[in-house]
């Protein structure tokens, strides 16, 4: 009886790592043709593109990249005199020491306000198609001015905020070098501050090491994270391209529609029924230096963010509907949100292929303001 086990447990073994080893050369060959197919829902397919590298950052035609504008755009982003108080720069929600946020489930901003949403990173904020949690601002340009003006943020007027930076005699020779000559303008301002944004991006990854052939560099677990990603745990019907993101709006149940902390995300802005408590799908690179997660902020270690999914986030019935200005909204939660049933290793396995989108933050020399 204890050989029969023991032959058992050999095959086995012996099945596992043949199957292991034969992942791990087709995942690192550096052909994602070879790849196992992933398992999708119909409903993702048009929006999907395989996982891999980075693209190149395309810049607008409008607003082509230079490296003085860029310099200009980060000084602006530095400098705390775009607010109104003179001590809210677009930094201090977006710090280069904590991934470009500022972990915090919800950031201070004017008058120590508390704001009503997590601050996303601006990590390859370039790639994505809409920005914020709702997708409101449709380019980095269009972005760029929105916390200036928010009450709860900077509290300042992009108008108002052009007139000061105009007045700072140190300015002139960045925006001449940046645009051609000495004029601010809150065009310009925005323009530049998009530009430098476009270069905050990820570095070369463990994960981009290893699909280019480095094939050693997964641990077992990591190289299971990475097919239960794509296959079990159907993650990329969301998070796909370069990019981990398919760049579109889903509910995952997190609205809590018809509670004090209900939030109706996408409807806010378009103003459709079926938009309630739908929120932007974010990119998953340098997603373990991005934490707290979620639009609220409500999670706060990765096991917990994979359990939720894992568990298809069973919704509580009376926080999904609401009364919104006369409309009645509801969560409808998106399908793509079931229950999966991962094991305790898979979620493991999951979190260890995450981290491995992840790089090592880069130092970050700090402007000096012009006075």
């Amino acid at each position: 009886m204890n050989n029969c086990l023991s032959s058992s447990v050999q095959k086995e073994i012996k099945q596992k790592t043949s199957f292991l080893a034969e992942l791990r050369r087709l995942y690192s060959s550096g052909d994602s043709s070879k790849w196992p197919k992933p398992i999708l829902d119909p409903e993702a397919i048009p929006y999907f593109a395989e996982i891999g590298h980075l693209p190149e950052m395309q810049f607008p035609t409008d607003n082509p990249y230079s490296e003085d504008k860029a310099l200009l755009g980060k000084t602006l982003f530095f400098d705390p005199r775009l607010s109104q108080s003179n001590q809210i720069a677009c930094a201090s929600c977006h710090d280069p020491e904590l991934g470009w946020c500022d972990s915090r489930t919800f950031s201070f901003g004017h008058n120590r306000q508390i704001g009503i949403r997590n601050a996303m990173s601006i990590l390859n904020a370039g790639y994505a198609k809409s920005l914020f949690w709702d997708g409101r601002a449709t380019s980095l340009e269009h972005q760029s001015e929105m916390p200036i003006q928010d009450v709860r943020e900077m509290n300042g007027h992009i108008d108002l905020a052009a007139g000061k930076i105009a007045k700072i005699k140190g300015y002139e020779t960045l925006f001449e070098k940046a645009f051609g000559n000495k004029t601010v303008s809150k065009d310009r301002i925005s323009k530049a501050i998009a530009a430098f944004e476009r270069t905050v991006k990820s570095g070369t990854s463990r994960f981009d090491q290893f699909i280019d052939g480095k094939a050693e560099i997964y641990s077992d677990d990591e190289l299971m994270g990475l097919h239960l990603f794509r296959t079990k745990a159907q993650c990329m019907n969301c998070h796909s391209s370069g990019y981990f993101s398919n760049n579109q709006f889903e509910n995952i149940g997190t609205s809590l529609l018809g509670s004090k902390q209900e939030d109706l995300g996408r409807y806010l802005v378009t103003k459709r029924i079926e938009d309630a408590g739908k929120f932007r799908v974010p990119g998953l690179r340098e997603t373990t230096r991005t934490g707290p997660w979620m639009h609220n902020g409500s999670m706060t270690t990765l096991t917990e963010v994979i359990r939720f999914y894992s568990r298809g986030n069973p919704e509580h019935s009376q926080q999904r509907s609401t009364v919104h200005q006369g409309i009645t909204l509801s969560s409808e939660k998106s399908g793509f949100v079931r229950l999966l049933d991962l094991s305790d290793e898979e979620i493991s396995q999951l979190e260890a292929f995450l981290r491995t989108l992840s790089t090592q933050p880069e130092k970050v020399s700090l402007p000096v303001l012009p006075q």
